[in-house]
């Protein structure tokens, strides 16, 4: 049984993300960090590492089908760039920021004291395993409703001509420009459980650390790795500003301004 103060806050969640049928101790489940597990010597089946295992796979399948869908003449390298976007920790804990989720989690005392109720991992992690306590919950049409409603803007982003896919590539062909050799990648740090790793990657560039990255993939890592890079190098003039714009607009396909 879960406390009158913390029944209200799960019907709360439940009533803005229009759920109202589904068990109090699966949404529960669902916003329960190890760190309170651990901490309170409860059930360690009881938070919610397996329900956001089985909401990343619910996820994927979702937002796959949608762009299937609607971008009929997307080739397939578009698609799995567009979907990585979409499904990123970054683009999931922005509407998980967007929810208040953070306010809704159990957290450990020591995780909640260092921001944990803030963290980008666990707002992600949390919004994936709600996405899973749907589908367990209501099936795989609902789950889809609630996905596609609170990611269709960055679905939108995502699809739009302007937007950055292939920062390595762009990082690639500045370094040979530039005759400096290819970038260098070296993973860094590899935390979280099997399911859900989490990487992070650094990049040099002639020998020189220019970026830092992390991603629940190592291509993800090296992306945002090498993104962090393109725009360092800017920073410190070590490329023309006109020949940085020339490949970014090339290669990545941002629109000319």
């Amino acid at each position: 049984m879960h406390s009158p103060e913390r029944t209200e806050k799960i019907n709360e969640l439940k009533r803005a993300l229009r759920i109202p049928l589904i068990s109090d101790d699966l949404i529960n489940q669902a916003l329960t960090h190890s760190s309170y597990i651990n901490e309170n010597r409860v059930d360690d089946r009881s938070d919610n590492e397996r329900l956001e295992f089985l909401g990343d796979a619910v996820l994927k399948l979702i937002v796959s089908s949608y762009i299937f869908k609607k971008f009929p003449g997307h080739a397939e390298g578009d698609l799995t760039k567009m979907r990585a976007a979409v499904v990123s920790d970054l683009s999931l804990s922005e509407i998980a920021k967007g929810l208040d989720l953070g306010r809704y989690l159990l957290l450990g005392k020591n995780e909640r004291s260092s921001g944990g109720d803030r963290k980008k991992s666990n707002m992600a992690n949390a919004l994936e395993a709600i996405i899973a306590a749907v589908y367990l919950g209501l099936g795989m049409e609902k789950a889809a409703e609630i996905v596609i409603g609170l990611l269709k803007d960055p679905i939108e982003k995502a699809s739009a001509s302007d937007f950055i896919i292939d920062y390595k590539s762009a990082l690639q062909e500045l370094c040979q420009k530039n005759k400096w050799g290819l970038p260098f990648y070296a993973v860094k740090k590899e935390v979280g459980p099997k399911h859900k790793r989490i990487f992070w990657i650094e990049v040099k560039v002639k020998g020189m650390k220019f970026g830092f990255g992390k991603g629940f993939s190592k291509k993800e890592a090296e992306q945002n790795a090498a993104k962090e890079a393109l725009f360092e190098l800017k920073d410190k003039k070590m490329v023309k500003t006109q020949r940085f714009g020339e490949i970014i607009q090339r290669i990545i396909g941002r629109k000319k301004e």
